[in-house]
């Protein structure tokens, strides 16, 4: 599979790790990991993308950081979701939803609407 356009995972990257830290508190190695494994690979986290990406959701107020240390005993700023974040969360995906499936019935449409 081919690798998406820059302009596609820089649009919904936010949304996807508001998601990633859903399930609990992460650093950013172990979030652009998630993302990467569970987009089968076709999705990749840069740095460049990612730590901007947490510096601006925590300025935001959608999650908290704390520095503590890694599995592996080294310092990391681990990332938590915050009730706005969860709320936040709700709305982006529910914006994505209605979204992706406006493009997906253009896409898939067989011939021109009248």
């Amino acid at each position: 599979m081919t690798k998406p356009a820059a302009d596609f995972l820089l649009g919904t990257l936010d949304l996807l790790v508001l998601k990633t830290l859903s399930w609990g508190p992460a650093h950013g190695y172990a979030i652009a990991r998630w993302i990467e494994n569970l987009g089968g690979n076709a999705l990749e986290i840069g740095e460049s993308s990612l730590y901007p990406a947490l510096y601006r959701l925590e300025e935001r107020g959608w999650v908290t950081g704390e520095w503590r240390l890694s599995e592996r005993n080294r310092r990391a700023k681990f990332y938590a979701l915050t009730p706005r974040g969860r709320a936040e969360l709700r709305g982006q995906m529910s914006r994505w939803a209605q979204f992706s499936g406006a493009v997906n019935r253009v896409l898939i449409a067989e011939e021109r609407p009248v």
